[in-house]
């Protein structure tokens, strides 16, 4: 998932990260009061997730009224490689000395987060020569680290404390959420030495978003994704081919972590909730069958306020309704798993006695077929 600016200088703004007042809309009507409250000058800026916004027009300042009248509905109207905006953010305009490039990538071949730091900002990385390239682990920052790379980039005096600080704050947005990419291009130094995010970008690992309900209004929800939402469950699509399902959360985010350890991918994230009904069961069955990607199903339900008889009522419903013909592999404990297993005996549904054979059987059954 990649946020766009607007909601990448939110996260900014919960972390400590310094960015200029901004105000984000989705029609003038909206605009005309952040006018007022902003003041001129400000920038007005398109809100799309693709680069090239300032060359291609998406950027402009505005010193007065007539100009705001005339260039929001120009940028609004704008569309960037094929995006059309998603909203429009008005951003106070900052007056700098210079600007710097500073960013935190994962790396997956090494498996660590690379600091890619340059004193030339605001324009691609890949064109700048003088770079400073550090490998930090699994995002880790140290002070002394952050200074060195400070340095490396020509900061001196009080920018480099403020370099440090800003280093730091950013490795643990990119930590805690769980980023592939947190970087700001350009990091304006001011005259009083002080630096400043005037730009944003972060992207999120799809398969660990739903760890991170906090980031869920920045997701764009899929047909099906809001379709459980008023059924009452909770669906996360993913790029694999294994529906994952479970009653809790924390239940089921264990067990697709397990799966991918495995050597497993993740079709889905479902979690039935603790009120399931059989209708309810039946109804995320018929969103996984809307999958054309999902090869098997995965349950690891503990029985509770939730028998395990309902979920196994569900399963039959839709065997019998031909709603799904996938091999389902299953761990069922608690509340009348003994009746659920015997329920489901005859069926596609093969019985473990723990999640791990479950994912294991998965894993197998699913590497078999393709």
């Amino acid at each position: 998932m990649r946020l766009l600016e607007f909601q990448a200088k939110e996260l900014f703004g919960q972390f400590g990260i310094k960015t200029p007042k901004g105000r984000y809309s989705k029609n003038i009507e909206e605009a005309r009061e952040h006018v007022k409250e902003l003041g001129f000058p400000f920038v007005i800026k398109i809100q799309v997730p693709v680069g090239g916004r300032g060359k291609a027009g998406g950027i402009q300042k505005c010193q007065n009224q007539d100009e705001f009248e005339l260039k929001y509905p120009q940028v609004a109207g704008m569309t960037i490689k094929g995006e059309k905006a998603r909203a429009i953010l008005l951003e106070k305009m900052a007056e700098y000395e210079k600007e710097l490039y500073l960013s935190l990538f994962l790396n997956r071949s090494k498996r660590c987060y690379t600091i890619i730091a340059s004193g030339e900002g605001g324009v691609e990385i890949e064109s700048v020569k003088n770079q400073t390239i550090r490998e930090v682990g699994l995002g880790d920052v140290s002070s002394q680290v952050a200074e060195d790379v400070a340095k490396s980039i020509g900061l001196s005096g009080k920018s480099i404390p403020d370099f440090v600080d800003m280093l730091q704050k950013l490795a643990k947005l990119t930590r805690e959420k769980e980023a592939e990419l947190a970087e700001i291009n350009p990091v304006a130094l001011l005259k009083d030495g002080s630096l400043l995010a005037l730009d944003g970008k972060v992207v999120t690992d799809d398969n660990s978003n739903f760890r991170h309900l906090d980031m869920d209004k920045y997701q764009e929800k899929t047909e099906l994704e809001e379709r459980a939402e008023k059924s009452g469950f909770t669906l996360v699509e993913l790029e694999g081919n294994i529906a994952v399902v479970g009653n809790g959360a924390g239940l089921v985010m264990s067990t697709l972590d397990m799966l991918i350890d495995n050597g497993g991918k993740a079709a889905c994230f479902l979690d039935v909730g603790g009120g399931a009904t059989t209708e309810s069961v039946y109804e995320a069955l018929t969103l996984i069958s809307k999958m054309k990607k999902v090869k098997a199903i995965l349950v690891n339900l503990y029985g509770g306020i939730v028998k395990t008889t309902t979920v196994a009522s569900a399963f039959i419903k839709a065997y019998d309704d031909k709603l799904i013909d996938l091999p389902v592999y299953a761990r069922l404990m608690g509340a009348e798993s003994e009746k659920s297993k015997e329920m489901l005996k005859n069926t596609k549904t093969k019985m473990f006695d723990s999640v791990e054979e479950a994912i294991n059987g998965v894993v197998v059954g699913v590497s078999k077929h393709g």
